[in-house]
């Protein structure tokens, strides 16, 4: 039984998203890098967007992980512009979530072949 109703959790992510908006960009700027690997902050708040959509089964949460990371990291199109050419606090956020949009479209088609 989830502990919030959905529509509250969305909230809490549009709020982590916005807030990763300014902190991204901020330590960016800090160290020199607008898309520093030590910055993971993006990358939470879009898994957890896929979580919310995922089945909460540790199966279906472990492809989740894989699919995530797997669009984050090989960054196919329309990703690799955004993550090269929006070097902002928003195109940091904003590249990973494409990339959990692409993990959830491959959920989605998985969840219907298999039901």
């Amino acid at each position: 039984m989830p502990l919030v109703p959905p529509y509250a959790w969305l909230g809490v992510l549009a709020v982590l998203f916005a807030l990763g908006i300014w902190a991204c960009g901020r330590t960016g700027r800090a160290l020199g890098v607008a898309d520093h690997g030590g910055m993971v902050w993006d990358e939470t708040v879009a898994f957890l967007l896929v979580l919310f959509f995922t089945p909460a089964s540790l199966l279906w949460q472990a492809w989740a992980f894989l699919l995530f990371r797997l669009f984050d990291i090989l960054k196919p199109p329309p990703i690799r512009y955004f993550d090269r050419k929006w070097k902002t606090g928003f195109g940091v956020m904003f590249d990973d979530l494409l990339a959990a949009g692409y993990a959830l479209l491959v959920l989605a088609v998985a969840k219907a072949l298999l039901t």
